[in-house]
């Protein structure tokens, strides 16, 4: 692999890689020193368009663990700002002699763009309503963390289907390791399209009783102008996960969130703090994973 582009294109078997790779690399984190040399001397930059707190602080720290020095460009204070293009800016950034770009960027498609021409490997860390494939990878290392298994698990993904680049990762992941995909939202927010990999519930009382794991999608509020929604308290209404509806759920029910959380609205605060829920444990396990990632990527040496 020389790129992270998505996970619609990876084999099984490379999925499986990256998972058994971030195993070892979360040992390192929950270590008394948290650093190995693995790639000293290395350089990686950090390219985001969007805001990002998780993904890109984590891409950062994952880097640094691993002794990479981390360039990080501020778009809003960068020569983007006088007009320059997205490929000179790429391009600029390897002639510093950087060997890996992180971006994230509104536009579908932009990092298989970037990998066209680039000769650094380029991550997804996010492109449009396209894909947003570490966050997919993990989501599915918590998953095998806590249920030991990923084939022949129920997982359902609940929310605004549609709009989700975490949601179409998850779904390619999950199908290509063998898990049964439930998706449940309003009609308006769930693509045909999707019934090719999932299960469709628009009635997630009867959706939640069938899953063995939930990842709750945020609900993009900005997607309210476009009115495929009625409001935010009929939304709750009908597929927040609420203390109530996980009493329906089975005992051992898995709940994630890929953050920031709408508390009140996708997902009460009670639930997302609750026992059955591993919402701060992926942010943990997103740094393992990026750490999976950098390592395949870049050539990592064994110790």
């Amino acid at each position: 692999m020389k790129h992270l582009l998505g996970l619609e294109k990876l084999s099984r078997d490379e999925i499986l890689s990256l998972l058994h790779l971030a195993a070892p690399m979360k040992d390192i984190i929950l270590r008394e020193v948290k650093k190995v040399p693995t790639l000293r001397g290395r350089i990686i930059g950090t390219l985001f368009y969007e805001p990002s707190t998780r993904t890109k602080n984590s891409f950062e720290l994952a880097a640094k663990l691993l002794s990479a020095d981390v360039v990080s460009v501020s778009v809003a204070t960068s020569s983007v700002k006088k007009g320059e293009s997205l490929k000179d800016t790429v391009l600029t950034l390897e002639a510093m002699g950087i060997e890996t770009i992180v971006i994230r960027h509104s536009r579908n498609g932009v990092p298989a763009y970037l990998s066209s021409f680039s000769k650094a490997s380029i991550i997804n860390a996010g492109d449009g309503q396209h894909e947003h494939p570490s966050q997919a990878l993990l989501d599915l290392f918590t998953i095998q963390q806590y249920k030991g298994r990923i084939e022949g698990l129920k997982v359902l993904i609940v929310g605004d289907i549609m709009h989700s680049r975490v949601a179409k990762s998850n779904i390619y992941g999950l199908s290509k390791l063998g898990a049964e995909i439930i998706v449940s939202g309003p009609p308006t927010l769930i693509p045909e399209e999707v019934k090719n990999y999932a299960q469709v519930e628009y009635d997630l009382d009867k959706a939640i009783k069938k899953a063995d794991v939930v990842n709750v999608l945020r609900l993009q509020l900005e997607r309210q102008e476009a009115g495929l929604i009625t409001s935010l308290q009929e939304y709750h209404r009908f597929y927040g996960l609420t203390k109530e509806r996980m009493a329906k759920a089975k005992e051992d029910l898995l709940v994630l969130h890929p953050g920031p959380m709408n508390r009140g609205v996708e997902i009460d605060e009670e639930v997302a703090y609750c026992d059955k829920s591993a919402i701060q444990e992926q942010v943990s396990n997103g740094v393992a994973v990026r750490m999976a990632i950098y390592y395949t990527l870049m050539g990592g040496r064994e110790e």
